[in-house]
């Protein structure tokens, strides 16, 4: 999240735009982790790790030069397709638990997403470096513009934050579709019967539902920037 100096809490925009959709992030990010504990305690009757469905699943796609590691860390998962590699977390690693297959698949269902040139993965990458400079500056630029009177600079950062937020709208159709590539995978290879999927698809969703949270939290935190730029200007004219 963007650096937010102590002023950005006071003013009305912030309790009736942000803070909601802050809640409804924490309220995501609770439904994600109690789902997760509930179904990493349903144990797959099959008896293989999340580790060695990932490597089957990225064989059967002919991806054998992607490497899969264990990282430190609770839901830490993740795909790096500049190391080639999936890191997951050690309660997910060596698990035969359906919620840490489940994620497992999900981080193999983007390996194949850059393996296949996912038209959605380009978009992302595209929009990446000038996301990364808007989670960082866009704030400060803000309202350093509005604090000097100096609009340019108010448009500067909020072209920068705009950025960032397309960032994450073009990672949700990214995210719900390496989910589904998991559930596919997982039922057509038999990897887990029909309970067990229905578990696996439960912690996906509970985790999907935290980028959309997020998106959210940030579309307001746009919108409200936006509303504070015109209203100064307004009592400046």
């Amino acid at each position: 999240m963007p650096y937010m100096p102590f002023y950005y809490y006071y003013d009305p925009y912030y309790l009736v735009l942000v803070l909601p959709a802050l809640i409804i992030a924490m309220i995501a990010q609770f439904k994600v982790q109690s789902t997760f504990k509930k179904y990493a305690q349903q144990m797959s009757l099959r008896g293989r790790t999340a580790a060695q469905i990932t490597r089957e699943i990225l064989d059967n796609n002919g991806l054998f030069s992607v490497k899969v590691e264990q990282v430190r860390g609770n839901l830490t998962d993740h795909y790096d397709p500049k190391a080639n590699v999936i890191r997951l977390s050690d309660s997910v690693h060596d698990s035969t638990s359906v919620a840490s297959i489940g994620v497992a698949a999900h981080e193999a269902g983007h390996a194949v997403q850059h393996a296949t040139g996912y038209t959605p993965i380009r978009l992302r990458n595209a929009v990446l470096p000038v996301a990364n400079i808007g989670s960082h500056f866009a704030v400060p630029v803000i309202f350093l513009g509005l604090l000097f009177s100096f609009e340019p600079l108010v448009i500067a950062g909020i072209v920068l934050f705009s950025a960032l937020v397309l960032f994450q709208v073009i990672t949700l159709p990214v995210e719900f579709n390496a989910s589904r590539r998991a559930l596919v995978t997982l039922e057509s290879s038999c990897m887990l019967d029909d309970t067990e999927l229905r578990g696996a698809k439960k912690v996906l969703s509970a985790a999907a539902m935290t980028y959309v949270a997020a998106t959210l939290v940030s579309a307001m935190q746009l919108l409200r920037l936006v509303l504070l730029s015109r209203g100064r200007n307004r009592r400046r004219d």
